[in-house]
């Protein structure tokens, strides 16, 4: 009776351990790191490299002078193996947060340092474990671990992963990697859900500290605020003198501002979409 009962046993260990592997796959082998950028992807794990990255020269980045200073220096000092502070980039939409990840990031190859950079979206938060044991598997190597539009809504328990990230848990953020986030907002969390918790909670204080404080563990607060007319100017005329473009000061202002005005505000993703359309018109490409 029992040789007739083993097969079906042994049957039912190959299907539970198949289930298992399915619920949690086996760590993912160590990437190919030959490139300078890559994209986190899940389902499985892999690291995705990027054969071009695109972003813009940092001198073509107006009106930033002091972020771009600082994260700069932050990020030297990483690629050198000193100590480095995450750094989160707030502060007005389009005003280049983003732009200066990407630009420092190239900034500091340019002085012979091999740094690599890893974007990882907001939805793969509660894969960060898995990524982080890969890099830091992969030192000396050094990355910038970059997520932008890093933001998150009433319901959102993304936010309990991004801790991994910040403090590493009892391993502590591995030495190879610093974490750079750009978010509309600066504590990263909607006004309303924080009054929310607050009203509603025996102890207001406490029940808002562990999301407010999200923020609190960034070394580095970076705001970015809406130009003026002047610096909206300056970054047109920049690219266009960086990419070619023939127009005289006279016609652009009057071009760009037109423009301004039927987009309602002014920023430096206005202000590259107006480039854009006067090198369409030009018959001129960027890049």
């Amino acid at each position: 009776m029992s040789a007739k009962i083993f097969p079906k046993a042994k049957l039912s260990l190959a299907r539970i351990a198949d289930a298992l592997d399915r619920i949690s796959p086996p760590p993912a082998e160590a990437p190919p790191l030959a490139a300078e950028a890559f994209v986190w992807h899940t389902a499985p794990d892999r690291l995705d490299p990027v054969e071009r990255v695109s972003r813009v020269d940092l001198p073509l980045l107006v009106g930033v002078d002091r972020s771009r200073d600082t994260l700069l220096q932050n990020t030297l000092n990483f690629a050198q193996g000193l100590p480095a502070n995450n750094a989160l980039l707030w502060g007005a939409r389009g005003m280049g947060k983003s732009s200066l990840v990407k630009a420092v990031h190239a900034a500091v190859r340019a002085e012979g340092f091999d740094l690599k950079i890893v974007e990882l979206s907001r939805e793969d938060l509660p894969t960060v474990a898995r990524l982080l044991s890969i890099l830091r598997a992969a030192a000396p190597l050094r990355f910038i671990l970059f997520c932008d539009d890093l933001s998150f809504s009433h319901d959102d328990q993304h936010y309990k992963s991004l801790k991994a990230v910040l403090d590493g848990g009892i391993e502590g953020r591995p030495d190879n990697v610093v974490f750079y986030a750009t978010s509309n907002r600066r504590h990263l969390m909607p006004r309303d859900m924080i009054e929310n918790e607050r009203s509603s909670a025996i102890s207001p204080s406490e029940a808002t500290e562990e999301k407010v404080s999200l923020s609190d563990r960034f070394g580095l607060w970076l705001g970015f605020h809406p130009c003026s007319q002047d610096e909206y100017l300056d970054m047109i005329r920049g690219y266009c003198d960086a990419f070619g473009l023939p127009i005289d000061d006279d016609t652009l202002r009057a071009e760009a501002i037109e423009w301004q005005a039927t987009r309602g505000a002014r920023s430096g993703r206005v202000a590259w979409q107006y480039v854009t359309d006067l090198a369409g018109r030009k018959g001129m490409t960027l890049g």
